[in-house]
């Protein structure tokens, strides 16, 4: 099988290096300086519509490598939110621990304070009953005896101090346990509030580092998203210019009616259909480009059409390699030839369709003006092409 080589009405575009990018900043700004902008002196008035096609074509290419990685900055910006996502789970699951840990905490600071007060209530009991044994220490016990009923009510209420006393003392002590136990709950509960708080203050700061990728790569889609808009408008501006320059030229002699999309000319439905340059025809030329239509135009006249070999066919090269392959050559127009414009670095190439009866022709053609179209135009000036070859 032939090798393929793109074949067009222009030089076939080389690929852009890809080279690595140290910074972000430097990219966009070395890329928007060297690639998108185009100085208006570029575009000599001498040139035709061909001219422009592969200026046209780098900037698509380059659009096309910011719009690659705007997409790709964009499905990062994706990836890193469903991380904070996750993070921000994880956050909101270690609150809820604190929520419970602080409740916990509380509860116990409660529960010591109110053990604290109930000491405090029970010291107080505890130093009433002491002061009132004091008095009662302060009556002999012959005193207290004779006081007494009888001797059971002596040993009864020596009994009952005694129990009173023992009895508020072990109260004491037993409130000073608890004490203790809660204030070793809560110095616990302390420490797990406190590493949950330091666990929540690390995913915080994991979900700031987040927030700022997410910023850093948005503004960096943003601005390779702002490029590819910047290139569709010198793609614009370079189009208009290229339909200028071949009207001039056909206004030179004369001009001629155009008409844009009228039936295709016969160019294969695969080939009409696809996005410009997309597919390399069965004769080894890009779609949609004026070469490629003609050379259908070939086939569908004679069954065949040369292959032009591993060379750069375009336009303005047909008639030298027509020559070789046996094709003559001329300055009038047939019916069934192509006509070829030499002006600019590519040239342009149309189908002559028919003749009329005052010697203007009329002809078809592909990528007249606005990039990958098909117009006719009629009532042409036979002058308007340097040269015609006879297929």
């Amino acid at each position: 099988m032939m090798s393929v080589m793109k074949r067009r009405s222009t030089t076939p575009v080389s690929i852009t290096s890809k080279r690595g990018l140290a910074t972000k900043a430097v990219v966009i700004s070395a890329v928007a300086l060297m690639t998108i902008t185009v100085p208006a002196g570029v575009f000599l008035r001498s040139a035709y519509a061909d001219h422009f096609d592969d200026q046209i074509q780098a900037i698509q290419e380059q659009r096309d490598q910011y719009d690659a990685k705007a997409a790709q900055l964009s499905q990062k910006a994706d990836t890193l939110a469903n991380k904070k996502a996750i993070l921000q789970n994880q956050a909101d699951a270690i609150q809820a621990q604190i929520n419970q840990s602080q409740a916990k905490y509380n509860k116990l600071q409660a529960d010591i304070a109110k053990n604290q007060k109930l000491i405090e209530q029970t010291k107080q009991s505890l130093g009433q009953t002491i002061a009132m044994m004091y008095v009662d220490d302060s009556t002999s016990p012959l005193e207290l005896l004779a006081s007494s009923t009888n001797i059971g009510d002596y040993i009864d209420q020596q009994t009952y101090r005694s129990t009173i006393r023992d009895s508020l003392v072990q109260k004491i002590d037993q409130i000073n346990v608890l004490k203790k136990k809660l204030e070793k709950q809560q110095a616990e509960v302390k420490q797990v509030l406190s590493d949950q708080k330091a666990q929540k203050a690390t995913l915080a700061e994991k979900m700031g580092e987040y927030n700022q990728l997410i910023s850093e790569t948005k503004n960096s889609e943003s601005a390779y998203r702002a490029l590819s808009q910047k290139g569709a408008a010198e793609q614009k501006k370079l189009r208009e210019q290229q339909q200028e320059e071949l009207a001039a030229r056909y206004a030179q002699y004369g001009g001629g009616n155009i008409v844009y999309g009228n039936g295709g000319g016969g160019y294969p439905t695969y080939l009409a259909n696809a996005p410009q340059d997309s597919i390399v025809d069965p004769w080894g030329m890009y779609n949609r480009e004026c070469v490629s239509y003609v050379a259908w135009k070939v086939y569908q006249k004679n069954g065949s059409m040369p292959y032009w070999g591993n060379v750069s066919a375009n336009a303005k090269d047909w008639p030298s390699l027509a020559a070789g392959a046996g094709y003559a050559t001329g300055s009038t127009p047939r019916v069934g030839s192509a006509g070829v414009i030499y002006g600019g670095p590519y040239g342009h190439i149309v189908w002559v369709d028919s003749k009329n009866d005052d010697g203007t022709i009329n002809i078809s053609q592909y990528n007249y003006g606005t990039p990958g179209t098909f117009s006719r135009m009629y009532n042409v000036n036979p002058n308007t092409y340097d040269v015609y070859i006879y297929f």
